[in-house]
């Protein structure tokens, strides 16, 4: 059990999304194991893994329905979509998240709804998940990393207080079902970075973030192909870093591309969305299945765009009040 102060992470949906776990109940860090990283020639983790059997997914209770553009399906729950997901059998799933804002806090969050809902389905099919949580463990210097944690508060202000355990919450739920959770590590040299950024330090802080959970993403995988374990890796965050496809100016921020390259193109793409969380602001306009969402036309149903090959979007239910 780690007992070390975890920093909030930011990861982008609108502006940025964050959370500050609460140190009293940290995830059970698993020990870290070789890493391949970023810089480095990518493991050939596909060859030596043997693909999981689809057919271990739960089966949809019905046949999904079209819903228009970008490979729309309709789910009757979502469990049902998310099975389907995984049957395109990946190597890593790398999940990324709309995240709760103030004055939301009467709906579920999307990690309350992976952590209840989906976590429990990848039971023995999932070694590890990689959580988008940044330890702060003193050895930087105390004041400079207070220093970067006050850098992060313009970005992590409009978040939802009890966004701030749910990730801790998930860590420890995974630990409790065999999918070994891991958190992030940041050198001195990110601190310095950071601090030295100036007004620049949230860009910095982002790539630190993108090239992190990266490595270890890459080093599981690298582990699990030469074990010949044929269990997928998860990293879990904020929408942005998990792009197949990098948003243009944001490559540095996104590990996608590069995860894909490492497991021949068996990096699956998935991002969940809590509808009452879609807001009418151009950073959401700009996610290229927004137009094609229609909120009421399906409200109890669960919605799975798949805007490119390897890419979702699962968006939930409308919350029953």
């Amino acid at each position: 059990m780690l007992s070390a102060r975890l920093l909030p992470l930011l990861c982008l949906v609108s502006l940025a999304a964050c959370r500050t776990p609460d140190s009293a109940s940290p995830p059970p860090p698993a020990t870290a194991t070789a890493a391949a990283t970023s810089s480095a020639a990518p493991a050939p983790i596909a060859s030596a893994a043997p693909a999981p059997s689809a057919s271990t997914a739960p089966a949809a209770a019905a046949p999904p329905e079209p819903c228009g553009e970008m490979g729309c399906l309709l789910y009757d729950t979502p469990e049902a979509a998310f099975a389907a997901i995984l049957a395109e059998n990946p190597l890593i799933l790398g999940i990324g998240e709309s995240h709760a804002q103030k004055g939301k806090e009467g709906i579920p969050t999307a990690t309350k709804r992976f952590t209840d809902t989906f976590l429990p389905l990848l039971a023995g099919k999932a070694s590890d998940i990689v959580l988008e949580i940044w330890v702060s463990e003193g050895k930087c210097g105390k004041e400079k990393e207070a220093q970067v944690a006050e850098q992060q508060k313009p970005v992590t202000q409009g978040q939802a207080k009890t966004n701030q355990n749910e990730f801790v919450t998930l860590g420890d739920a995974a630990y409790a079902l065999g999918v070994k959770p891991h958190i992030l590590r940041a050198s001195c040299a990110d601190y310095d970075a950071i601090v030295k950024a100036g007004p620049d330090s949230v860009i910095v802080m982002l790539e630190m973030i993108a090239r992190l959970m990266d490595e270890k993403a890459k080093a599981l995988a690298s582990r699990n192909a030469n074990a010949g374990a044929g269990k997928m890796v998860l990293t879990y965050g904020g929408a942005i870093h998990n792009d197949l496809t990098a948003r243009p100016g944001r490559e540095k921020w996104t590990f996608g591309p590069d995860l894909a390259a490492a497991t021949a193109d068996r990096y699956v793409e998935l991002d969940l969305v809590v509808p009452e969380f879609i807001q009418d602001n151009d950073a959401w306009k700009a996610l290229p299945w927004v137009p094609h969402f229609k909120r009421d036309a399906h409200p109890t149903k669960t919605t799975v765009f798949r805007p490119a090959k390897g890419s979702f979007v699962l968006i939930f239910p409308k919350t029953a009040q």
